[in-house]
């Protein structure tokens, strides 16, 4: 991703301290030091380069790309859009952004999930895109579940969908995950709640999008990204900044 001008400086009062005992694996996952800022070094700045041509027809659909012919994932059908913007909300053309969660019942097709909820055989879990001219990007999938996790004696994860924003490089990767309006699990989760700031947590939230629903077939949720400025998304692999 290539900007030109100055940066602007982030809202710092915005990000989540390192160390928050609501969320039990931070207290030994946390920083004992202060951080320090590394440079990219040219090779990791050049290359290796995400191939585009890479990209097959159908891999931002996940009703469809681990489907059984004449088959469909169960759950219900959503469609997820956005646009991929810089910090003076101009578009982000031709980046990588990938997607992968859990099936509707909020189990993930990983070995180790052990939740007992069942994996759909017709759904994969995970796709990809790249933007177009004006930084658009979507996703058909179906809405993910909630799922327990062991925080404390009963914490439930909100049901959310991770995404993965490449730039020219392989080492320039950010990773967010967003959640849903409306959902009464968002304000109960700690991980949510690590993050200060109200307007910031609410960055997280993809909006129930009417105008770009599908009827009698999908409802759409827009969820736009923001790679850098005051407002900036909150990214899980950038917290001291991006």
């Amino acid at each position: 991703m290539t900007y030109k001008g100055d940066f602007y400086q982030r809202d710092w009062r915005w990000q989540p301290s390192a160390l928050t005992p609501d969320y039990k694996t931070s207290v030994t996952r946390s920083p004992q030091f202060p951080l320090i800022s590394l440079e990219n070094s040219p090779s990791e700045l050049t290359g290796p380069v995400f191939g585009q041509d890479d990209i097959a027809v159908g891999d931002n659909d996940l009703l469809t790309n681990y489907a059984r012919p004449g088959e469909s994932p169960i759950g219900e059908r959503i469609i997820l859009h956005g646009r991929v913007l810089d910090e003076n909300h101009r578009p982000v053309v031709g980046t990588l952004v990938e997607a992968w969660q859990a099936n509707a019942g909020g189990r993930y097709r990983h070995k180790k999930d052990s939740y007992l909820a069942p994996v759909d055989p017709n759904f994969g879990g995970c796709g990809r895109t790249l933007t177009d001219t004006e930084g658009y990007y979507s996703f058909r999938t179906v809405k993910p579940g909630a799922y327990p996790w062991r925080n404390w004696v009963n914490s439930w994860r909100p049901a959310h969908i991770h995404l993965s924003i490449f730039g020219s490089a392989f080492a320039q990767r950010l990773v967010t995950q967003l959640y849903f309006e409306g959902d009464p699990l968002i304000e109960k989760c700690p991980i949510v709640n690590t993050i200060p700031d109200e307007a910031a947590r609410a960055q997280l939230v993809a909006k129930l999008d009417m105008n770009a629903s599908m009827p009698l077939d999908a409802l759409a949720y827009k969820f736009d990204i923001v790679l850098r400025g005051r407002r900036s998304t909150y990214f899980e692999t950038r917290p001291e900044g991006n």
